[in-house]
Order: C-alpha cells, then sequence, then structure tokens
C-alpha cells in the first residue's frame, strides 16, 4: 500500500488527509486548531479532531465514516500540534506503523515564478518559501510553518511542496502582465500569478476524464465558487487565464473580498475617509464581497434573507452573477469558445441557482442548461446540461488533497 500524508497549514491551525494512493480512499483525516492561543474561551486552548475511515468495499469508492475523536489541550506550536496528531493516530488508528506514509505533501499558497511545479523540499527550498512571503504575508509563513513541524514528526521520508500557483505558471505573459511601469513591476515581482491552481487542474483533468475526451483537446472554463472564488481559461490542460492576480483578492466577488475594483476607490478613501493602508486591506479582504453588500458572508445565508425579500441580499446575488458572467463571457472571447464548463467548491457544487444564473446568457455560445438536472441531487461529477448543448456543463467535486498527494507520489517516485 502506498500511502500519502496531505497538510494544509494556516497560522493557528493545520487540517492533514492520510490517504491510500493504490485505491485513492481517505484512510483518516483531522484538524488541530487553536495553535498557541490561549485566550479562546477554553482552559486548555488547542483542540483536535481526528476521524478514521472505514475501508471501502472494493474499488475506489469514497470511504465510511467510521468514528470522529476530540480532544482538548495546550498546543503551543505546530511541533506540539503535530505530537497530537501523531497520538491521535496512535490512540485510535490507523497505526502509522502499518500505514507509513511514503511521503509528506504540503499545500504551500504563493511559489511566486520560482517554483512552478511539485517540489521536493529541502533547505534552500524553505528558504525560498520564506522569501517569498512578501507576497503571501498570511499564508507562506503559516505554510513553514507546518512544513518545519512536520519535517520534524517525519524525518525519514520526503517532503514535497505543491504550490496553489503553479498550475498558473503556463499563462502567456500579455495574460500575467500588469500595464504599469515595467522595471517598477520587475523589481517588486508584480504580475498575475493566480491561485486555486491545484483545485483547477483536478478538476480540468476529472472532466476531460468524464467527458471521454483527450485533455489536450478541450477548451475548458472552470469555476471554483467557494468563500473565495476563481475561474480559469485552460485550453488543452494549460491555464491560459485565472481571475486572481498578485494576490487572491483580485477577479470575482467573494465571501468577504472585494474582487476587481477600481483602484482609484483607495485612493479617494484614503484622501476622503482618511483610510490608512491597513485600513484599506481590511475593507477589501475581510469586509467587502458578499459580506459588504449585504451583510452575510455565507451563501446560504443569503439565500434565505433572499427568500425573505431582503433588497440587500438580493444585489448582493445580482452583483455576484454580474462578475460570474463577465468573467465566462471574456473567456470566451480569449479562448474562441468552450467545449466544457465545470462548476465546483461550496457555492459551485451546492448552488443550483448560482450555476443556472451564471450561464443563463450565453446561450449564443451552444450553453443549455437542463433545469432538472441541474437541481437534482448528486454528489459524485454529473453532466447539468442538456443533451442536446453544444457545451457540457458539469459538476465536479474538487479533492485539493488528492491532486496533492499525486503530485507528491510523482515527486517521490521519481
Amino acid at each position: 500500500m502506498s500511502v500519502v500524508l496531505v497538510v494544509n497549514s494556516g497560522s493557528s491551525s493545520f487540517k492533514y488527509q492520510l490517504i491510500d494512493m493504490d485505491a485513492e480512499t481517505v484512510l483518516a483525516s483531522g484538524l488541530v486548531e487553536r495553535i498557541g492561543d490561549p485566550s479562546t474561551g477554553s482552559e486548555t486552548g488547542g483542540r483536535s479532531s481526528h476521524t478514521v475511515y472505514a475501508p471501502p468495499a472494493d474499488g475506489p469508492a469514497p470511504a465510511m465514516l467510521n468514528a470522529t475523536y476530540k480532544r482538548e489541550l495546550p498546543i503551543p506550536d505546530h511541533t506540539a500540534g503535530f505530537a497530537v496528531m501523531l497520538d491521535a493516530f496512535a490512540d485510535n488508528g490507523p497505526s502509522l506503523a502499518d500505514h507509513a506514509p511514503i511521503a509528506v505533501g504540503h499545500r504551500v499558497v504563493h511559489g511566486g515564478a520560482r517554483f512552478f511545479e511539485p517540489t521536493l523540499i529541502t533547505p534552500p527550498v524553505e528558504a525560498g518559501i520564506d522569501e517569498l512571503s512578501v507576497l503571501a504575508p498570511l499564508h507562506n509563513p503559516a505554510n513553514l510553518a507546518g512544513i518545519v513541524a512536520a519535517r520534524k514528526a517525519f524525518p525519514d521520508v520526503p517532503h514535497v511542496a505543491v504550490f496553489d500557483t503553479a498550475f498558473h505558471q503556463t499563462l502567456p505573459r500579455a495574460a500575467y502582465t500588469y500595464a504599469i511601469d515595467s522595471d517598477l513591476a520587475a523589481e517588486h515581482r508584480i504580475r498575475r500569478y493566480g491561485f486555486h491552481g491545484t483545485s483547477h487542474k483536478f478538476v480540468s483533468e476529472a472532466a476531460a476524464d468524464f467527458v471521454g475526451r483527450p485533455l489536450a483537446e478541450l477548451k475548458q472554463i472552470v469555476f471554483h465558487l467557494g468563500n473565495g472564488a476563481s475561474v480559469t481559461a485552460i485550453d488543452g490542460g494549460r491555464s491560459v487565464e485565472t481571475s486572481m492576480g498578485l494576490t487572491p483578492l483580485e477577479g470575482l466577488v467573494m465571501g468577504t473580498r472585494s474582487g476587481d475594483i477600481d483602484p482609484a476607490v483607495l485612493f479617494h478613501l484614503a484622501r476622503r475617509a482618511g483610510m490608512t493602508i491597513d485600513d484599506l486591506d481590511d475593507l477589501l479582504n475581510k469586509r467587502s464581497g458578499l459580506l459588504g453588500l449585504s451583510g452575510y458572508a455565507d451563501y446560504r445565508d443569503i439565500r434565505s434573507a433572499m427568500q425573505r425579500g431582503d433588497e440587500r441580499a438580493v444585489l448582493a446575488f445580482e452583483v455576484y452573477v454580474h462578475r460570474l458572467r463577465g468573467y465566462a463571457g471574456a473567456y470566451l472571447a480569449q479562448m474562441g469558445g468552450v467545449d466544457v464548463v465545470s462548476f465546483t467548491a461550496g457555492v459551485g457544487e451546492n448552488t443550483p441557482l448560482v450555476r443556472a444564473a451564471a450561464l443563463e446568457t450565453l446561450g449564443f455560445a451552444g450553453v443549455e442548461i437542463d433545469p432538472e438536472r441541474n437541481e437534482g441531487p448528486g454528489r459524485g461529477i454529473r453532466m447539468i446540461s442538456t443533451d442536446a448543448s453544444y457545451v457540457t456543463v458539469l459538476v465536479v467535486p474538487t479533492n485539493e488533497e488528492l491532486e496533492i498527494a499525486r503530485q507528491t507520489l510523482e515527486v517521490a517516485a521519481a
């Protein structure tokens, strides 16, 4: 059995999955949170949750939930957090002696223009991830803290970094270049990098497999719609345009992020409202998007408010959909058409109204949604377009952890 441990580390938490790569099933998953935070209302501060899954009867079907185990205890740092994780495996299974990972895969948000493929982690690579923290100050330091702790916990296996930005390194220069002073941009590495790359890669490959056509033949648009949201144009398996930019702030309307905005709005607020750089950062990243428009960041709350006739919620929905349509049309033009459109992530997978509204005006391009298929229940990959639709429209559940594990295994086996 080839087993890979996947780690997604944040500043005060990390998630993990232990994956059997022969069957591509999850053996166990968990969350260690409130790391280094004693002021949580709990005497113990930290908290962990560890879920063990029963093996499927046969094949790569989803594993059945077996049991979840929870603990509360002090967790002063990530190293202590990994000790908690190891205890969870030892106490509740599966045994790491019997299911020892042959490699550990790490999600890293920003690889800049330096890291464009899954990379074996060495001290120079750690230094590179740290140096790129200037481009992702909220993410790369936290990712690196998880890497350092994991390498202490698993010192005898390869560790691999899989970068959110890597999939978008195929963007043409015209797509990734901002129209500002070129010397200044080069000095400070200002360009579009794009994010959610592991999700866009996984979904586009799964879509090609589902429709039974070679990836290299397909023009695809993938909408990754969660609290963070992005859309990518994928031509022949290569990212050729994407909505997020230097940071994950650009592009679509998101849960708390504004997405695209006239930069002069910031100058105006600085001059007229006296807002500082930190104020503006907080506004656009944490108090904008759906939250800023409606008071709700979660689409489920917005849907309930719309049903009550809340005008702010209705406007938030309309602005959200308007942006989706704008990007869909732009990417149709950039690629000269599209064969497959896929929706993924929390909102994309679970919200028929958003899917239908986003594509409602694209009949001219051969997009025809089947209302019953779109509204119908389903957990796996499924088609929601009509049989007569020129463009195939899919719902594709994303699996970033599995994609990270696949790329990690490739590097470890090389």
